[in-house]
Order: structure tokens, then C-alpha cells, then sequence
């Protein structure tokens, strides 16, 4: 099987601990030589100095980082102030998002992650490599298809380079939206984000928040195995790695990994299909 470029995207942390901990996971998982890792950022920009801190930390590396940004409240002249950060720090990889508005949190004049997009390339020009979100299942506040594939092509036509989508279960809901993208004349490259399963409650609440959907059968065969996280694990990876298989055989450009900050269930994956 031929071996797809990879990444990992880790929660920013907000404590020294968590610091130490994300830095951990990291340097497990370097040894799978990923392409760049990423590192996420809160609702409303509530981890903006945690995802700065963690993506300046772990950009003294040999692996490239991609501080995810977001408006949130953020004015124009923060953002750019943040680029600038980024800039100096050799940082040349962002992931540009809409993000979750946090309560109490004002509201940027900027609305839609192409906008965001935009102003990144009016601010800095080619210097950063900018991935953006992608919903093969429709993001959960999107009226329809249609709109949801809109407002994708939009974000492509402000520049975006590359696009991770949101985890899923279903390759067949990854295939039909590349085909639909194509249609547009959508050519950027449309990386599968994936979601390891280690807890069914945890994975429930995630895909409740993100509009991800969970097929029946699988959840009730991890309802079977109740409190067994032995057997959830393996379920998992053997079923996640299935998946990866089927992506790649289908002809996707990578594979994005959603951490958790954890690196062993990455991990359990990646060496089933060689790495």
C-alpha cells in the first residue's frame, strides 16, 4: 500500500501540563514522518495564546506547524499582529476557519471563513500554505448541499491551498463529495480528516456538536461492549484502519489525523497500514 502524506492536529492547551503533554504525543507520533502537524484554536479565540505558544513550541522542530486561526472577536489589526508572529517565527502553514463563535465573545466584521481566507492573502501574499474546512457530510448549520458546496468554493476562490474535512465514518459520503467538488471545478487537494474511536460517549458529544454522523450498526456494537475499553479500542482501530484502507484505495491525497492529544490510537492505525 502506498504510504499517503499524513498529519496530526493536536488541542491547544491551555495549561503547562497540557503544554507538556501535547509535546509528548508529538514527538511519539514524529516518528511516522507526518507532512506537518496543526494545532487547533477555541471558540471565540479563546485559545488564541495557547495555539501561539503550542505552534511556536513545536515549530522549533523538524515538523512543520500550522496554527489554526480564526476571526472570533478578533479585530483586523489582531490578526494581523498574529500573522506577523507567525511570520517571524517560520511559520509558513496556517489552517483558516470560520470557528465556533464562544459566548460573551464579540463578533468579527468578518463572517465567513473566505473572508478570512482573503485578508490572509492580502496581509502576507503566497508566504503561508492555507488549509481550510471541508463537510462531506454538510456542516450543521448549512441550509442545503448546495449552499454547503457555495460556500466551499468560495473559500477555494479566496485562496485557500488545500482542505481538511470534518471526520466521518461513511467513505462513500468522502467519494460523493469529491465528485461534487470536481463538478465545480473545485481542484484543491481534499484531505479526509480521521477520527479515532476510543470512547463511544465522548465520540457521541463531538458528533453531536460538529453534525458528524455516527452509523447505527456501529454504534450499537460499541454499545455492546459496555464498559470494555479493551474491546473498544481494538473495534476501533480495526474498523477506523478499514476505513483508511478504503480512502486510500479511492485515491485520496493524505490523511489528517484528529489526536485528542493522544498519540497511541493514531498510532495503532498507522501501523496497520504500514507506517
Amino acid at each position: 500500500m502506498n504510504k499517503l502524506p499524513i498529519s496530526f492536529e493536536f488541542s491547544a492547551p491551555k495549561t503547562a501540563d497540557a503544554t507538556a503533554a501535547l509535546l509528548r504525543s508529538q514527538d511519539r507520533l514524529k516518528g511516522f514522518d507526518p507532512e506537518y502537524v496543526s494545532v487547533t484554536y477555541g471558540a471565540g479565540g479563546s485559545t488564541r495564546d495557547g495555539t501561539k505558544e503550542a505552534a511556536i513550541a513545536l515549530g522549533q522542530g523538524a515538523v512543520p506547524v500550522a496554527p489554526h486561526l480564526s476571526f472570533g472577536g478578533d479585530t483586523p489589526a489582531a490578526i494581523s499582529a498574529l500573522l506577523d508572529e507567525y511570520q517571524e517565527a517560520g511559520i509558513h502553514r496556517l489552517v483558516a476557519l470560520r470557528g465556533d463563535r464562544q459566548s460573551g465573545y464579540g463578533r468579527s466584521k468578518m463572517s465567513h471563513a473566505a473572508e478570512l481566507v482573503a485578508f490572509v492573502r492580502e496581509a502576507t501574499g503566497s508566504h503561508f500554505h492555507i488549509s481550510v474546512a471541508a463537510y462531506p457530510e454538510i456542516h450543521p448549520e448549512s441550509t442545503s448541499v448546495q449552499s454547503e458546496l457555495t460556500f466551499f468554493k468560495e473559500k477555494v476562490d479566496a485562496g485557500a491551498d488545500a482542505a481538511i474535512t470534518q471526520y466521518f465514518y461513511n467513505a462513500d459520503a468522502y467519494f460523493r463529495y469529491i465528485d461534487e467538488c470536481q463538478a465545480r471545478n473545485i481542484d484543491i487537494p481534499i484531505v479526509p480528516g480521521i477520527m479515532p474511536i476510543t470512547n463511544l460517549k465522548g465520540l457521541q458529544r463531538f458528533s453531536d456538536i460538529c453534525g458528524a454522523d455516527l452509523p447505527q450498526w456501529m454504534v450499537k456494537r460499541l454499545e455492546d461492549f459496555g464498559d470494555d475499553a479493551d474491546a473498544i479500542k481494538a473495534f476501533g482501530t480495526d474498523f477506523v484502519t478499514g476505513l483508511c484502507q478504503r480512502l486510500i484505495a479511492g485515491g485520496a491525497p493524505g490523511l489528517h489525523f484528529y489526536t485528542l492529544n493522544l498519540s497511541q490510537p493514531s498510532a495503532r492505525i498507522l501501523k496497520n497500514l504500514g507506517y
